[in-house]
């Protein structure tokens, strides 16, 4: 089930001994992870760059839908921005769900696919009712021709301090951030109504509230004062510690030394 909603990748509760995979981390991995799985190595289709590695993890070409581990050979996987592109969602969720304990999905939101669209995104993912409810972009309404991705991910974030404050305590606005245990509950192209009118029709108060349920003025102070110090803390410790992977290639040297 899905038990709470980090930040970001950088506050997920792994442990110091948690032996963690990341899944299609393409040229953004975490560096936290020991082992990484990347499907695609002769293409950039289903990411903005080519694969990177730290020279500490162990890499593995395959799939992310029939992964080659034993069941419950992970304590944590990460699977960022992945989910999104898959050709088959139930078996790639419970490819993650066999081999880890526990996990970190995210993806972006239902909005945040209508901000920043990408061709070789396949779904649409609405997190509600404490699940993942996936929707066949194909199927959805709209225009997904324009997108404002320099805008809001890689211009605002850096300079505009309300926006990233925004961005914290609104966490779901435009991205899906998951931690889960044992499990994910989800719903692949749901028929519905419920769930249909999120993807298909204009929202109103009450999705609004469904979505986003009102909060007192104290809760709001906190989650304000919780994002700002949240921020200033990740901001120091970018300063004092700083790991940089190496290409794909660059790895192979490395490992072919050894």
């Amino acid at each position: 089930m899905i038990i709470r909603n980090p930040y970001d990748r950088e506050d997920l509760k792994i442990k110091k001994k948690d032996r963690v995979l990341e899944v299609g981390p393409g040229h953004n991995p975490t560096y936290r992870a020991d082992v990484i799985v990347e499907r695609y190595l002769d293409t950039n289709y289903h990411r903005c760059g080519n694969v990177k590695i730290y020279p500490h993890q162990d890499f593995i070409n395959a799939n992310g839908e029939t992964l080659p581990f034993k069941d419950k050979e992970f304590d944590y996987v990460i699977c960022n921005q992945v989910l999104e592109h898959v050709e088959n969602p139930v078996e790639f969720i419970r490819e993650q769900c066999r081999v880890a304990k526990r996990g970190y999905m995210e993806t972006p939101s239902l909005l945040g696919e209508f901000l920043f669209p990408k061709k070789s995104h396949k779904w649409i993912i609405l997190h509600l009712d404490n699940k993942l409810i996936l929707f066949e972009k194909s199927k959805m309404p709209g225009n997904y021709e324009n997108n404002y991705g320099e805008l809001f991910l890689n211009y605002l974030p850096y300079q505009s301090l309300t926006y990233k404050l925004l961005w914290l305590t609104e966490g779901d606005l435009m991205l899906n951030r998951c931690e889960w245990k044992d499990d994910i509950e989800f719903i692949v192209n749901p028929t519905d109504e419920k769930y249909t009118d999120f993807f298909t029709k204009p929202w109103n108060r009450q999705m609004v509230e469904q979505m986003y349920p009102r909060r007192s003025a104290a809760k709001e102070l906190k989650k304000i004062l919780g994002a700002f110090y949240y921020m200033i803390k990740n901001k120091v410790k970018s300063k004092a510690i700083k790991h940089i992977p190496v290409t794909l290639d660059e790895y192979m040297k490395l490992k072919n030394k050894k």
